[in-house]
């Protein structure tokens, strides 16, 4: 609640202060405030501590460190544009947290088993926290998509963490998905903020220790996968760690009806947008809902996984 009422003001403040940026997508290309990570760190803040007074979880504070981290490393970003490799390397710092105050487990979850590695577990974290925060980072293309889908994937995550026992992990994600959707209402088409990358590596990476802390990272994994793919499509094109915005050849254009068209240079990196326009020209609106639509499709395969697990150790199925 306190994201939805305070949003507002947040939003008159960046405008006053001409911390704005051109959204192109729309005709007359509009300014729009720029970024919502300060308004959503607040609200998730006040209310893992409130529920740490209550509960007295190392976890709790494992994860909103995490998240913190990820924010300032964002908001340097949102002030100052780094080089590309910044913000991958520096949420490796992020993920310390997780290590130090033990709030990990020692067993990657599987589909019908898990593994017990303790020491690769460790890598594991480092390497979770920046993929998963740079995940959302480069999905957050139009308004409203990074926050729509963490909406989305938030559920089946949040379902196998109450499933499988871990109540406390359960309560510290619900800040996080109430959170997101009091901001979805203000960054919803069309945008009257942007999450800036002080709000997308804050939502990815409060994801990605939600569901370290609460030993579900496959199901996290499967929930994300389209803005996983949309990383990967990206990166093996590129062929190295870069800003999308220092790219030369832009994966799609806009027509004068304010379409958006694949680009047909072969030097265009491949995106996740751009193959959903391969079929003809959408307006943004369109791609939103295509997108929202794949997210939701993950989660189902989300929820089949954590129905698969559940029998699986109940002694239901069997190998």
């Amino acid at each position: 609640m306190a994201i939805f009422f305070t949003t507002p003001v947040f939003i008159r403040y960046l405008n006053k202060k001409g911390k704005v940026v051109v959204d192109y997508h729309k005709p007359g290309k509009p300014n729009v405030p720029r970024p919502a990570g300060p308004v959503l760190l607040i609200g998730i803040v006040i209310s893992e501590i409130i529920l740490y007074v209550l509960i007295p979880d190392t976890k709790i504070i494992a994860v909103l460190l995490t998240t913190i981290i990820a924010f300032i490393i964002g908001y340097i970003d949102d002030l100052k544009t780094m080089p590309g490799w910044f913000k991958p390397v520096a949420l490796i710092l992020a993920a310390i947290p997780m290590i130090a105050l033990g709030s990990h487990g020692h067993s990657l979850g599987l589909i019908f088993d898990s593994a017990f590695i303790p020491i690769l577990y460790i890598p594991l974290i480092l390497a979770i926290i920046p993929i998963v925060g740079n995940t959302i980072n480069s999905i957050d293309v139009f308004n409203g998509v990074a926050s729509g889908f963490i909406i989305i994937t938030m559920i089946p995550l949040l379902a196998s963490v109450i499933l499988f026992g871990n109540v406390t992990v359960f309560l510290m994600g619900l800040p996080l998905l109430f959170g997101t959707i009091a901001i979805y209402q203000y960054h919803k088409y069309p945008s009257r903020i942007f999450l800036g990358d002080s709000g997308t590596l804050l939502l990815g990476s409060m994801y990605a220790g939600l569901s370290i802390a609460g030993n579900s990272e496959i199901i996290g994994v499967i929930a994300l996968l389209p803005a996983v793919m949309n990383s990967f499509l990206f990166l093996s094109s590129v062929k190295k760690i870069v800003e999308h915005r220092q790219v030369k050849t832009r994966p799609v254009s806009i027509s004068e009806d304010f379409k958006l068209v694949a680009s047909k240079e072969p030097s265009a990196p491949a995106t996740l947008v751009r193959l959903i326009l391969a079929r003809g020209s959408m307006s943004e609106q369109e791609i939103i809902t295509k997108i929202l639509i794949l997210a939701t499709f993950s989660s189902v395969l989300a929820f089949i996984t954590i129905v698969i697990q559940y029998f699986f150790i109940k002694g239901m199925i069997s190998l």
